[in-house]
């Protein structure tokens, strides 16, 4: 797999079947290897090793509603009351970040309420600070650290 803009972490990745699986630390498996997994796996570490988020307040690809459809959101954060602090959209380094994504997030977030929202296919990194009650975003330089 290609280096990506993330400080550099180990993994545990195994071969199996002839494919290539790394190991989960959230979700306590092994997943199959795949660009979008790749990148997952380095924000996953990055919010843990990085940024000092709790594991206990992670959630990774979980089953929402939007619109009457269901859909899978990448990576959320929550605050320690429950609500959703972070939400994160992972694409592999070969897709391009477009407004589609933004899009994409936009629409998730509309049910999930998040302060903040990460979009990274692991090479660039956006990052905003959401308004609800005026319907407005600021882009960031980064996420904040877990500091709650």
């Amino acid at each position: 797999m290609q280096d990506l803009n993330f400080p550099p972490y180990s993994f545990r990745i195994k071969n199996s079947q002839n494919r290539q699986y790394i190991f989960d630390g959230l979700r306590k498996k092994f997943v199959v290897l795949q660009p979008e997994e790749w990148v997952r796996q380095h924000v996953l570490r990055y919010l843990v090793f990085t940024k000092n988020y709790p594991k206990s307040l992670i959630n990774v690809e979980k089953q929402l509603t939007v619109n009457k459809l269901k859909k899978r959101y990448d990576v959320v954060v929550f605050n320690p009351d429950g609500s959703i602090f972070l939400l994160i959209e992972c694409k592999a380094p070969e897709v391009k970040i477009t407004q589609e994504t933004f899009d994409q997030i936009a629409r998730y977030n509309y049910e999930l309420k998040a302060e903040y929202l990460m979009v990274t296919n692991g090479l660039e990194h956006y990052y905003c600070e959401m308004d609800h009650e005026n319907e407005k975003y600021t882009f960031l330089k980064d996420i904040p650290e877990f500091s709650r």
